[in-house]
């Protein structure tokens, strides 16, 4: 998976948390880190989470 996967993938979640925000639970995120993970080891978790949570932009900038 690519940079832009991983992105998609924290869109698609912080979009369905929107709507049911009980619906992504820490240990189906914390599944999906793992299998982002073994799926390229410079699967960056921290800014993955950090974006998903509306804390920094897909490439870890500054939200304006």
């Amino acid at each position: 998976m690519t940079k832009k996967h991983f992105i998609a993938m924290a869109d698609m979640v912080r979009n369905a948390r929107k709507y049911n925000p009980t619906g992504w639970r820490n240990g189906e995120i914390r599944e999906l880190v793992e299998f982002f993970r073994s799926q390229n080891p410079r699967f960056n978790s921290g800014l993955w989470l950090d974006y998903m949570e509306g804390k920094c932009g897909p490439n870890g900038g500054k939200l304006k």
